[in-house]
């Protein structure tokens, strides 16, 4: 198990209702899931994570399963909704 912060910006930060928090699992898919169930699994924040890209410690999670994105302890992940502007 690793535990690391999860940084939201933008609508996410919004609709997590905070800035960041921490996780405590092994994969990416278990981080968000714990995040959902924390918030009761509140629709609009399931929402904007299903539209979400993910950095994690730096790199690009792109669009490999989150599942098979593994976690390091004292790691960072990183949930950026999509933007206008250039």
């Amino acid at each position: 198990m690793a535990r690391g912060t999860i940084r939201y910006w933008a609508a996410a930060r919004d609709a997590a209702g905070t800035p960041e928090e921490p996780y405590d699992a092994v994969t990416l898919a278990e981080a968000l899931a714990a995040a959902r169930r924390q918030r009761g699994d509140e629709p609009r924040f399931a929402s904007v994570l299903s539209v979400c890209s993910y950095i994690v410690d730096g790199k690009p999670v792109g669009t490999r399963d989150l599942e098979t994105v593994l976690l390091a302890d004292g790691g960072t992940v990183e949930v950026l909704p999509p933007f206008a502007g250039g």
